[in-house]
């Protein structure tokens, strides 16, 4: 396992940029306002030959556990008893702050081996507020500016000072990929998505079994996309809680722009998403944009109501839930609907089970045989229309790939195909071969005229 090094300090020193810089990506959010991180966010780092886990954390302030700032907290220092070093950040050029020595005192008292970095310490002012952190009793501070790649080169030393296993770990990796021969699976990707507040966090954290994520009555409490890996009957999983998204006219904030942007990235690269939707307000206008786009980019879905606590119990409310979906979303008819309350942590094996099946059916493949025996079938059943007096003649069908199943239809005249055909040709597909709610689709390719050849 390789080392976990936490990043500790009060808001606004550079954390989350220090964190992008280590990991190679910009993938937390980063903005001048303090306090843009809440939740814990980890990547793996590579600096130099060492190779370690890294931990992004939220400011430290002092403030009670019953207000956001004091869960915030919370979450910081369970990220430190995790840990096996910290790296604790002061800002060079605003000098030592009350806050600074008040959390110094405190990353001391755990025992734990800490790096002081004295961040944005570029050009002369940022220098003499380096110097100014000796006063903290932690050790020499590292000059650094993770905005521009600036001390690496020291902080480099000092981790591998403190983690010799990050160096030994890369090697002990290869070497056991080596004797296992295949690689394990790749953990399923699963993004969360919905409006705010609809129970993603909460929902995560009932999966896992733990306070992994900060939770909130307030809406748009996480802001960051959050991914943690995690097992499920002996399945890699890895589940990205997103922020909520609003209606676009709704989102003014510059700050809640990059957390949808966030979450948008989270779509694009997941394989299944969970669209997750107040049961007690289901099919709000924005949950089925939401939806729509998840299907638009091509993901297995799977529709979750959460709160079902809430909703009066009546015999065939699933199923009523089902034929409401296949109404408004005919592009996922079938998609499975589960009822869940992640408050009191029900209906989240069913929920599971249903994330498992809709990766299953998106990753399907069909032979081509099969799939001209079924063409030749519904060619028979109902013909393509004609056009300006000339019968548009369909020949074959392939599977081109699946992740969604694509098809790729051969003929002549296929762009001239009105779309209710082409809806005939998806849902028999989706009804033949047992693919519900996966997106389906159908290309159209052409054939060259023989003749035309034969000539050439």
């Amino acid at each position: 396992m390789l080392p976990l090094v936490a990043i500790v300090g009060r808001p606004n020193v550079g954390k989350s940029t220090l964190f992008n810089r280590l990991v190679g990506q910009r993938i937390a959010l980063v903005d001048d306002q303090p306090g843009v991180t809440r939740d814990r966010r980890e990547g793996e780092a590579r600096l130099a030959d060492l190779t370690f886990r890294l931990l992004d954390t939220a400011g430290l302030e002092d403030a009670g556990i019953e207000t956001l700032a004091g869960r915030m907290r919370a979450q910081t220092e369970a990220a430190i008893a995790e840990a096996d070093a910290i790296l604790f950040v002061v800002d060079g050029r605003a000098g030592l702050t009350p806050e600074d020595r008040h959390f110094a005192n405190i990353v001391r008292k755990t025992g734990k081996p800490v790096i002081l970095l004295a961040n944005k310490a570029e050009g002369r002012r940022g220098l003499e507020g380096a110097y100014e952190a000796f006063g903290l009793g932690l050790g020499d501070p590292i000059p650094v500016s993770a905005e521009h790649g600036e001390g690496l080169g020291d902080l480099a030393d000092a981790l591998a000072a403190l983690l010799p296993a990050a160096i030994e770990a890369e090697e002990d990796f290869a070497e056991d990929e080596e004797e296992a021969g295949d690689k394990p699976a790749k953990p399923i990707q699963v993004a969360i998505v919905g409006r705010p507040n609809a129970g993603k966090s909460t929902l995560v954290n009932a999966l896992i079994g733990e306070d992994r994520l900060l939770t909130s009555p307030e809406a748009g409490t996480t802001r960051d996309s959050i991914s943690i890996d995690w097992q499920w009957q002996g399945r890699d999983f890895r589940l990205v809680d997103t922020a909520g998204l609003r209606k676009r006219a709704k989102v003014q904030d510059k700050l809640e722009k990059l957390s949808v942007g966030d979450a948008l990235r989270a779509i694009r690269f997941a394989e299944v998403v969970l669209v997750l939707m107040d049961a007690t307000k289901p099919f709000e206008d924005q949950d089925l944009k939401i939806a729509d786009l998840v299907i638009r980019e091509g993901r297995a879905v799977v529709f979750g109501f959460n709160k079902w606590d809430l909703v009066e119990a009546k015999p065939g409310a699933i199923a009523k839930l089902r034929e409401e979906l296949d109404h408004w979303l005919p592009q996922a008819r079938g998609a499975a609907v589960v009822g869940t309350s992640a408050l009191h942590a029900e209906g989240l094996d069913r929920l599971m089970q249903a994330i498992l099946g809709a990766y299953k059916v998106w990753n399907k493949r069909i032979t081509t045989a099969k799939l001209n025996r079924w063409l030749e079938a519904m060619l028979e059943q109902h013909s393509p229309p004609a056009v300006a007096g000339r019968r548009i003649k369909i020949r074959y069908l392939t599977q081109a790939k699946a992740r969604p199943p694509t098809f790729v239809l051969f003929g002549n005249q296929l762009h001239e195909l009105p779309e209710s055909y082409m809806r005939f040709l998806v849902n028999g597909l989706r009804d033949a071969f047992d693919l519900p709610g996966t997106p389906i689709r159908i290309e159209r390719r052409t054939g060259d005229n023989p003749y035309d050849k034969r000539r050439g």
